[in-house]
C-alpha cells in the first residue's frame, strides 16, 4: 500500500517515513492506541521548533469512546462524520493567539499558527514512524467545539489530527474508499521555489515537478 502511495517522480530522494506519509481515509475502528504511544505523539510535538521557546500549542486527546472524542463528532461536518469517527484517537489542536489573564503568551497569533504547524508535522512523522497513518483535517465546528471543551478566550481551536491503522475498504463507502486510489498530486517546485524576486523561479531547479 505505502509503495502505492508514495510520492510522485521528482521525491525519490525523501527520506522515511516522509516519502511513504499520505492522508488515509480508511480506519480500523477496533483499533486502540496506548498510553504509550499517545504519550511519544505528544513528545514529538513537545520537541518541535518554537519562536522564543513559547510553545503556544496545546492537544486534547480524543480517544475513541471518550467525552472529547463524543464532542469532536456532534460538531463534524457531514464528509469527515464517515470517516473520522473510525480513527483510534484524534488530537484536537489548539493554538494560543492573546496572552492570557496573568499577560503571558504571544501578542502576534501569527507565529503561534506557524509553531502549532510545526508541532503537528513532528507529531504527523512521528505516529508514520510507529507504523500508524495520520490524517490531518479541518471540516467541524472549531468555535461550538471550542465552548464545549472551555477553551479560554485567548486560544484557538484550529484542526484535527486522525491517527491509527489502515483498516478495510469494504467496510466503508464506495465514495471514502474511493478517496484512497486518487493520484497524489502536488504543484511543481516552479510554482514555490523563488528566486531573486517574487517574479522569478529559483534557477537551481533540475526538474520540472
Amino acid at each position: 500500500m505505502s509503495e502505492k502511495h508514495a510520492p510522485m517522480p521528482g521525491a525519490e530522494s525523501l527520506a522515511e517515513p516522509l516519502r511513504d506519509r499520505w492522508s488515509i481515509s480508511v480506519y480500523d475502528d477496533q483499533h486502540t492506541l496506548s498510553g504509550e504511544q499517545v504519550e511519544t505523539l505528544l513528545h514529538a510535538a513537545q520537541w518541535s521548533p518554537s519562536a522564543g521557546n513559547r510553545q503556544p500549542w496545546a492537544f486534547f486527546v480524543a480517544q475513541r469512546g471518550t467525552p472529547a472524542h463524543k464532542a469532536l463528532v456532534e460538531y463534524l461536518s457531514r464528509g469527515n462524520s464517515r470517516w473520522v469517527p473510525r480513527a483510534s484517537a484524534v488530537f484536537i489542536t489548539a493554538a494560543q493567539i492573546a496572552p492570557d489573564p496573568e499577560g503571558e503568551g504571544p501578542t502576534e497569533p501569527a507565529y503561534s499558527f506557524y509553531d502549532l504547524g510545526q508541532a503537528a508535522a513532528h507529531l504527523t512523522i512521528q505516529a508514520h514512524s510507529m507504523g500508524l497513518r495520520v490524517h490531518q483535517f479541518n471540516g467541524f465546528d472549531t468555535g461550538a467545539l471550542a465552548e464545549e471543551l472551555g477553551v479560554p478566550a485567548w486560544w484557538r481551536v484550529m484542526s484535527g489530527i486522525a491517527v491509527g491503522v489502515h483498516g478495510d475498504p469494504a467496510e466503508v463507502s464506495e465514495r471514502d474508499a474511493e478517496r484512497e486510489q486518487r493520484v497524489r498530486r502536488r504543484k511543481p517546485l516552479r510554482d514555490i521555489a523563488r528566486g531573486d524576486t517574487w517574479a522569478e523561479p529559483w534557477d537551481g531547479l533540475s526538474t520540472e515537478l
